[in-house]
């Protein structure tokens, strides 16, 4: 015969739905130690549940089969018969419900806020698969993703505030078919990856960290990094006509990077990406990397510049230059600009003698270009550690 007390514990418990999960988990205990069978003692915590639903929707069924009979005098096994159900229906109860207090503690933290380990996760990510898909221009996807982000950011209007990398609105058409931007699917492309597998970054983010990423990963400077763009619709895109045109000359240069907000330095710091990757003919109809090392960032393409004889190259392409020692080597119109003027020459000058100070000022006017027009609500910058760093 069971124990009078534990029937009382299932009244109270049918007569007060609202009991905390703890009671009947108690209850359950309780029963189950007093039931002289192991038939009611799960193995595992699906077979219980499995078990107390039943247990509810017989009793529902024995209850009105059971109305038009007598029930005997003295027998406790109709109320025996109520508490099996009620025990049934605290165990769906709290299998459906679940644990109220754990999920108001959960709500209580609030939506996810992304802290540097997460991003730290991404960068990684990005790193790892630079390092795995090597079948690439020069076996590197690393340079396309720095124009990915130079691009997306080179956009901005310092007098109107639009464009930048808030919104990453190359997405779209008619912004991803801009002449300045062929060939920039595959770095697009590249990232969905990485998207997938960290849906809460924006693409935003994940364009211009992605850039930081790669050029740290290819010997390149420290590229300080904060969050905070937003991805916005076609409505945002920017008229063509905001990027450098190859084929201009030092007044078109002055033109584009003055309208972003950069002095010459910066300028020239920044044309310093060219030290990175190659041109193509089916995409900006040029052809040829700046230097001998197109997957390492270094100072040799304001040191060739300098250095080397360039000569006009003889095809049927737009102009282009070629170096006279190996004729492999290529100079586009505007790089030439910035040893026609002498402003600018100075810097390139100085960059070429001096590779810690090109390091310095490049990474400074690289985190201005990802940064401009963004309204960050945060100072703090992070500072990503290398695949290679121990």
């Amino acid at each position: 015969m069971p124990d009078p007390s534990l029937l009382s514990l299932f009244v109270l418990h049918i007569l007060c739905p609202l009991t905390m999960a703890s009671a009947a988990r108690t209850a359950s205990r309780a029963f189950l130690r007093s039931t002289p069978t192991s038939s009611f003692r799960p193995a595992v915590r699906s077979t219980r549940f499995a078990i107390s639903a039943n247990g509810l929707r017989t009793s529902s069924r024995r209850g009105y089969a059971s109305e038009a009979g007598p029930e005997k005098s003295g027998s406790s096994a109709g109320l025996w018969a109520v508490a099996i159900g009620a025990l049934g229906a605290g165990g769906a109860y709290f299998y459906l419900k679940g644990d109220d207090s754990s999920k108001a503690q959960a709500q209580a933290k609030g939506p996810f806020v992304p802290a540097q380990a997460d991003y730290q996760k991404v960068y990684d990510a990005i790193a790892q698969r630079l390092a795995d898909e090597t079948d690439y221009d020069d076996g590197s996807y690393g340079p396309v993703l720095v124009r990915l982000a130079w691009h997306a950011s080179g956009t901005y209007d310092k007098e109107t505030g639009t464009g930048g990398s808030n919104g990453a609105t190359m997405r779209f058409a008619p912004e991803s078919d801009h002449g300045a931007n062929a060939g920039l699917k595959a770095a697009r492309d590249f990232l969905e990856p990485i998207k997938a597998q960290f849906p809460w970054i924006s693409y935003s983010d994940l364009w211009t960290l992605g850039g930081a990423c790669a050029i740290q990963e290819l010997s390149g400077p420290t590229i300080p990094w904060r969050p905070g763009r937003e991805d916005r619709d076609v409505s945002a895109c920017t008229p063509d006509g905001r990027l450098p045109d190859a084929a201009k000359d030092q007044r078109h240069v002055r033109d584009i990077f003055s309208r972003m907000g950069f002095d010459d330095r910066e300028m020239v710091a920044l044309i310093g990406a060219h030290a990175l990757g190659r041109c193509h003919t089916d995409r900006s109809g040029y052809d040829g990397p700046w230097n001998f090392s197109p997957t390492v960032f270094t100072n040799e393409f304001f040191r060739l510049l300098v250095e080397e004889k360039w000569n006009q190259k003889k095809w049927n392409g737009p102009t282009q230059f070629t170096d006279k020692s190996t004729g492999t080597l290529m100079m586009l119109p505007t790089d030439m600009a910035l040893i026609k003027d002498k402003n600018f020459k100075k810097h390139v000058e100085r960059y070429a003698k001096d590779s810690d100070a090109f390091f310095k000022e490049f990474s400074d006017v690289f985190v201005k270009l990802l940064e401009l027009g963004v309204p960050f609500k945060t100072d703090e910058r992070f500072v990503f550690k290398t695949s290679d760093s121990e």
